[in-house]
């Protein structure tokens, strides 16, 4: 009986948790406007501030890009894994000793990375060259990021 009751437990509070997982998965990706606006403020911002700034631009690319390759639109998307891989190599320029949110610039290169291996595992074999090289270079950004981290 305590088994059954537990079973019926953890199975409500899955199925509840289902909907908030996919919700957040399904939220909106960022446009174009919004990454160009982002862009301007993190090249225009505190140098303190730019290496966060410089990772959320990643991330949104990354976003807009798998969602890109979803939808098709495969040459539009390499463009956008292009702007990453440059974006990705300005973070490494921008941090500075006394960041304020390297952590947080970290974590959101790790999700980036995150969702690259996930557009390398559905990508064709014609994109892999290019999504492989966005990898190690958001990878690259997020292990100079932790190292500038323990260097505090």
């Amino acid at each position: 009986m305590r088994n059954a009751v537990a079973t019926v437990i953890s199975l409500v509070l899955i199925l509840s948790a289902l909907p908030l997982c996919a919700a957040s998965h399904e939220q909106a990706a960022p446009d174009p406007q919004a990454i160009a606006a982002l862009e301007a403020r993190a090249n225009q911002a505190d140098p303190r501030d730019r290496c966060f700034l410089y990772a959320q631009l990643v991330y949104s690319i990354t976003e807009l890009s798998v969602r890109k390759f979803a939808a098709g639109q495969v040459d539009a998307a390499a463009g956008l894994l292009r702007q990453v891989q440059s974006t990705a190599q300005k973070i490494h320029l921008a941090a500075a000793p006394r960041d304020k949110k390297l952590k947080n610039a970290e974590i959101l290169l790790n999700q980036s990375s995150f969702r690259l291996n996930e557009l390398l595992h559905s990508s064709g074999y014609a994109d892999r060259e290019l999504v492989e090289q966005t990898i190690a270079d958001v990878n690259h950004a997020q292990n100079e990021a932790m190292l500038d981290l323990f260097q505090k």
